[in-house]
């Protein structure tokens, strides 16, 4: 059966990147000092105030810091605030089971998004109770499947684990254990213009080969860049937008918002 093609707006495609919630089932839940699901409700307001015509929220890992329904739930009602349609998939704290079952009934959990120029392919890369990420041979098979399937269209390739180093030593054993088996099939197909990742919790804007390498700002807490050991940083909750063109251009930035202060708390533990 044919994936349904989803309109856009115009000739492009304007997709908004929501990533590491790190929603608890408690409304005052606390990541590190920081309330996440106050800090989720000030990044989605700002994605009203900024941007119109979405054609795609894109949520990127990590939703669930408890894997609880609540999370889930409050997820999903804070995010159909956004008048366009959403996809999730799961990050390492997040559930599979559960985020299932609350979605079930939807569309917000399936793997290709087509748009007339553009194939949106989304990606598990979670291992069940581990940090790091890893894909299996089903979910390689998945991108082969669709990337054959892309026709004319251009493709962004979409999962939780980032694929390459961002330069923070801390983080590179918690990334894609597995990037060879990713990159041998995603270079055999030049329609891939673009991987876009969570879990780092800060910004990063690359090139390999001709295709765009990014990673967004979590909605909640960030990680200090280039940092050795782990820490937070000082940077404010965003979210990134991406306009997908036609002829296969990417424009793309990122957005925070102001006036939130918190107090770092490190003895959280289990990142």
């Amino acid at each position: 059966m044919p994936n349904p093609v989803l309109p856009a707006a115009d000739e492009s495609v304007l997709l908004v990147q929501l990533s590491d919630s790190h929603l608890f089932a408690e409304a005052d839940g606390k990541l590190l000092g920081m309330e996440t699901r106050d800090s989720l409700r000030r990044v989605i307001d700002q994605v009203l105030q900024e941007q119109s015509g979405i054609d795609l929220v894109l949520a990127t890992g990590d939703l669930s810091q408890d894997g609880s329904v609540e999370s889930y739930e409050t997820f999903r009602e804070l995010v159909a605030n956004i008048p366009a349609p959403a996809r999730w998939f799961p990050g390492n704290h997040d559930e599979v089971p559960v985020m299932r079952d609350v979605c079930a009934g939807t569309s917000a959990l399936e793997p290709i998004v087509d748009f007339p120029h553009w194939r949106v392919v989304l990606l598990d890369s979670t291992i069940a109770g581990a940090v790091p990420g890893h894909f299996p041979a089903e979910q390689l098979a998945l991108l082969e499947q669709a990337l054959e399937g892309a026709g004319e269209r251009h493709v962004l390739v979409s999962f939780h684990h980032h694929p390459v180093s961002i330069g923070c030593a801390w983080m590179d054993p918690i990334g894609i254990r597995n990037p060879e088996s990713l990159f041998a099939v995603l270079d055999r197909y030049p329609q891939v213009r673009a991987l876009l990742w969570g879990h780092v919790h800060q910004e990063f804007d690359q090139l390999r080969n001709g295709v765009r390498l990014l990673a967004s700002p979590s909605t909640c807490v960030q990680f200090a860049p280039g940092s050795e050991d782990f820490c937070v940083g000082n940077e404010a909750p965003g979210y990134r937008w991406l306009r997908l063109g036609r002829d296969g251009a990417i424009e793309t930035g990122v957005s925070r918002v102001t006036g939130i202060a918190f107090e770092v708390d490190y003895s959280v533990k289990g990142y």
